[in-house]
């Protein structure tokens, strides 16, 4: 991995736990379109599971008493189910489809959350089974399964206070079960070590700037990075498939 890679790498994983900190939602969407397009659709997710992990576990460790146990077993067995799936999927794909199909995916779980924020498409038992499963398989395929519960949350209407910590438990089940069915990363230490290194600063500028950013302003910021890692992921699958 070249200097302008890992510098790229670090800086989507800075920006992606920044904005965490700051919205409660984000790493994945910022990090995982970026992290893809520095160090492809495997190794990209991965570090995504990966990183989602430690970042959800030092959440967990501030917002335990807030965890809906029950509810979070109840959206993370089906996700856990359709890990299998996903993994099929990233299995017998080829690398560049997997980039298009990574960033489109994102593009499409985005436009989700902007045009069905007022409507009750997940809501229920019915809607928690559908939103982990589809939240489950994201995670594995593309590293982004925040978006799927966001719309299970607005047609539940879950309380915020909540929401939050009981996600940090769902993410941490379903990102150790992605990375017992898919395995850690295969990077350099350089990389870890860079990769951990930057999720600390994020956290820690997400902390600084948590009073001092607009949350609409921080979730505008979100969006942006998003869709243009996104946009980047689909071009370098395009270019691969190309050449």
């Amino acid at each position: 991995m070249n200097s302008w890679v890992l510098a790229g790498m670090m800086l989507s994983v800075m920006l992606g736990a920044a904005t965490q900190r700051i919205t409660g939602l984000g790493f994945a969407l910022v990090s995982a379109p970026l992290l893809v397009l520095a160090s492809g659709p495997i190794t990209g997710v991965l570090l995504a599971n990966l990183l989602t992990l430690i970042l959800t576990l030092i959440v967990l460790a501030e917002t335990w008493r807030q965890v809906d146990v029950k509810r979070a077993l109840l959206l993370a067995i089906p996700a856990l189910c359709f890990v299998p799936v996903g993994l099929l999927v990233t299995r017998h794909l080829p690398p560049a489809v997997l980039m298009v199909g990574i960033g489109s995916l994102v593009l499409v779980a985005l436009a989700a959350l902007r045009l069905l924020q007022r409507t009750a498409m997940f809501s229920g038992f019915g809607g928690a089974i559908a939103a982990g499963a589809l939240s489950g398989f994201m995670n594995v395929t593309a590293g982004v399964g925040g978006p799927a519960i966001a719309l299970y949350a607005i047609g539940s209407r879950w309380p915020h206070r909540y929401f939050v910590g009981t996600l940090q438990l769902y993410f941490a089940i379903l990102n150790t079960g992605s990375i017992i069915a898919k395995g850690l990363p295969h990077v350099t230490t350089t990389a870890l070590a860079g990769a951990l290194g930057a999720l600390a600063c994020g956290i820690a500028a997400g902390h600084f700037a948590a009073h001092r950013i607009a949350p609409g302003h921080a979730r505008v910021a979100v969006l942006v990075l998003a869709v243009a890692g996104a946009a980047g992921t689909i071009l370098k699958g395009l270019l691969l498939g190309l050449y």
